[in-house]
């Protein structure tokens, strides 16, 4: 199967999905997102595989979206200048396409380096596991565009809520030990050793009984659900697609614009303090 953005791969009973835009520090683009769910999809119904594994090329697992405002690219919905518009893009493109690594039925491995930024977060945190390396650090600096958060609110569900408001409230970010420390990553090892690592725990599971794992997935996540995982998840979608036209959000954009500086650097030209001074 062929692909531009991603590389994808099979290794006896691992599928690897590698986001492969290392140019762009694998930012999403519609295309990406789009091929990672098609990955996704061939990797359950391929009876081999029992386990994936989702990393990121070069030195950045992935720092989030592409920040081009919604390229036309085919196969893929032209957002109307419009709430309407934003909400069916986002949904389609932003929320369900980047669950499917949750919903799947398969366990799902992230291998992080280096940043896992806003939709790298969230890509990473959809995952069942995540190993990382001792340089990545996580963060969601969506606040310093005026907008509440990502699209998928898994913050409060993977760390402390104090924890998750600090790296909201102000866009900072934390380390892989840090990170570690609060129960988000399930290893933290050197940059060296991480695929390594994430093999090796790729191919333990591989040896359990596929369906048991299955199911024993699907409890963990019916459990969360119960505690209303999938619902707090909905309500904040809605609120991250609103947020965008409120008049706060349109003057930061605005400055942007004023100061002739991309969003991108509009965002992360500022301090970047860890939340706390150990992470």
């Amino acid at each position: 199967m062929e692909f531009e953005t991603i590389i994808y791969k099979k290794e006896g009973p691992i599928a690897r999905i590698i986001m492969n835009r290392p140019e762009k520090r694998n930012a999403q683009n519609g295309r990406m997102i789009e091929e990672m769910d098609t990955a996704f999809v061939d990797a359950e119904r391929d009876s081999e595989i029992r386990v994936v594994v989702l990393s990121g090329a070069g030195k950045t697992f992935c720092a989030g979206h592409d920040l081009k405002l919604y390229p036309v690219e085919e196969g893929a919905i032209n957002r109307p200048p419009n709430i309407e518009g934003k909400w069916y893009y986002e949904r389609d493109y932003f929320y369900d396409k980047l669950l499917r690594s949750w919903r799947l039925k398969k366990p799902v491995i992230a291998q992080v380096q280096g940043h896992a930024l806003a939709a790298g977060f969230m890509i990473a945190n959809m995952c069942d596991l995540v190993v990382a390396s001792d340089d990545a650090q996580f963060g969601d600096p969506v606040v310093r565009m005026g907008a509440a958060a990502a699209e998928i609110l898994c913050h409060p569900w993977v760390l402390p809520p104090r924890i998750a408001k600090e790296m909201l409230f102000t866009g900072n970010y934390i380390t892989a030990q840090r990170a570690y420390e609060l129960g988000m990553v399930n290893h933290v090892v050197p940059l060296e050793e991480l695929e390594n690592t994430v093999t090796q725990l790729a191919e333990h599971i591989s040896k359990m009984p596929p369906f048991t794992v299955s199911i024993i997935k699907n409890s963990i996540n019916r459990t969360m659900d119960m505690q209303g995982f999938e619902n707090s998840l909905n309500a904040h979608f809605d609120t991250h697609v609103m947020s965008h036209w409120s008049d706060e959000a349109q003057t930061y954009f605005e400055q942007s614009r004023r100061e002739s500086k991309s969003i991108k650097e509009f965002i992360t030209n500022r301090d970047d303090k860890f939340v706390s001074k150990e992470g």
